[in-house]
């Protein structure tokens, strides 16, 4: 099989599934299913609400089918399945999403046929949860080695994604692709399919095993770094010193990783370690330093509470009832991507202290829904307003203005606290 004969179907048109099916229809056709006929319609209408696609790139996909009708997908022969993965309230890998792809896509299976995955799970999960699934709705095999043409089964294929939201420098075909498949010749295929596309190339994984686990240890690792950053700000800041000062000299040193201290949220970071550590702890290992490095970064979100509530107070300012206002909502900069959001996380522990809490985040549509938590979305806050302003996420829109702009909008009594390093030390009344 050549991947010029393969008839592509990607499942999910979310942050992932979109920017690779547009991206496909730039050569081939290629049908765009997702469940929800209201983001499906907004699609064809040129509206993209992740802003990843313009409405001229979205619209300039002439090969892209957008599709909420399962039926349209009879005539495909490849599906790439790019679900949300998230975990539940315990932490948990939450595979609902995934497993209900897999039953859809396996109903319309034949022999041949190749199922890819691009979400992230623990190693194992795509041959041990989806494929299970794939040949019960099927009635076919997973193929795991070479079987003469016609046998009654399908192929897996696991390929990762990279997307990083809201970063119009790194799109798809700039970030280099991992692939894998379930046996060496379909491996050759997928890896083909997706070198038709990705200009940075491909790197073929071992197994689909192999790259299920590079995968979820790429941000494991970020998330690692960043909790030691964080604990170093703890420190520091119980020493009185500048942590950005200790960093930019420790970084003079050219082995020095750089990151930073702050909030980690997303669909990535402060995830992807749940789905390995699920899998450490069913093969009873214990995972100390990746437990403890989730530990320190869901905990970040009171300890920035309670650095801007002692702020306050040094100022003379009550925390009691007073007016607040927090810049940015969405899980980092210049996205509107609201998963996971710590910043949620700041507003319910800032709310213990009776505060009336502004937000205001450009890049968020207004009728997204939120959490029912104790604060409003303003389009624009007024000025001589909050008794204290907290940059919780770097937009440009927001470091653009510039520190001085920034306070028009604070009682002449009142504090900047600084959570993403975006101004001087001098310009801000303290930073993370």
């Amino acid at each position: 099989m050549k991947h010029e004969e393969l008839n592509l179907a990607v499942i999910g048109l979310g942050y992932v599934g979109l920017p690779l099916a547009a991206e496909f229809a730039k050569s081939r056709e290629v049908i765009g299913f997702d469940i929800d006929a209201i983001r499906v319609a907004e699609l064809q209408n040129g509206y993209d609400r992740t802003r990843e696609l313009s409405e001229t790139e979205l619209l300039g996909a002439k090969g892209l089918k957008l599709s909420c009708d399962s039926n349209d997908l009879a005539a495909c022969n490849c599906y790439i399945v790019t679900v949300p993965t998230p975990i539940d309230s315990s932490n948990k890998p939450d595979l609902s999403a995934l497993l209900s792809a897999s039953e859809l896509v396996g109903k319309m299976l034949s022999p041949g046929d190749i199922v890819i995955y691009e979400s992230t799970v623990y190693p194992g999960s795509t041959e041990e949860d989806c494929g299970p699934v794939l040949a019960r709705c099927s009635g076919l095999s997973c193929a795991k080695e070479t079987l003469p043409s016609g046998s009654q089964v399908f192929y897996l294929g696991y390929s990762p994604e990279r997307v990083s939201p809201g970063d119009k420098a790194r799109k798809i075909s700039d970030i280099v692709k991992l692939t894998s498949g379930s046996t060496p010749e379909i491996a050759i295929v997928i890896d083909n399919l997706y070198a038709s596309i990705i200009t940075a190339g491909t790197f073929r994984a071992a197994s689909i095993r192999v790259a299920e686990a590079a995968k979820v240890i790429e941000n494991t690792q970020r998330d690692v770094n960043i909790a030691l950053v964080n604990e170093l700000a703890v420190i520091f800041e119980k020493a009185g010193i500048d942590t950005e000062d200790v960093l930019r000299a420790a970084e003079t040193k050219w082995n020095f990783l750089k990151f930073r201290p702050g909030l980690v949220g997303g669909h990535c970071i402060g995830v992807d370690p749940y789905y390995l550590t699920h899998k450490a702890m069913q093969l009873g290992h214990n995972p100390e330093i990746i437990l403890a490095g989730r530990r320190i970064n869901e905990e970040m979100s009171t300890y920035v509470t309670s650095r801007v509530i002692k702020l306050m107070l040094r100022h003379d300012i009550s925390p009691l009832g007073a007016r607040i206002l927090i810049l940015g909502l969405a899980f980092k900069e210049n996205c509107p991507d609201l998963r996971n959001s710590k910043v949620f996380d700041v507003i319910a522990s800032l709310a213990n202290y009776k505060c009336k809490i502004d937000v205001f985040d450009p890049r968020v549509d207004a009728n997204a829904k939120l959490p029912n938590l104790n604060f409003s979305l303003v389009e624009t806050p007024n000025p001589a307003t909050y008794d204290a302003i907290i940059l919780a996420v770097a937009h440009d829109e927001f470091v653009s203005q510039g520190a001085a702009n920034i306070r028009r909008y604070g009682k002449p009594n009142h504090v900047l606290f600084d959570l993403k390093y975006a101004f001087k030390e001098s310009e801000t009344d303290e930073r993370l």
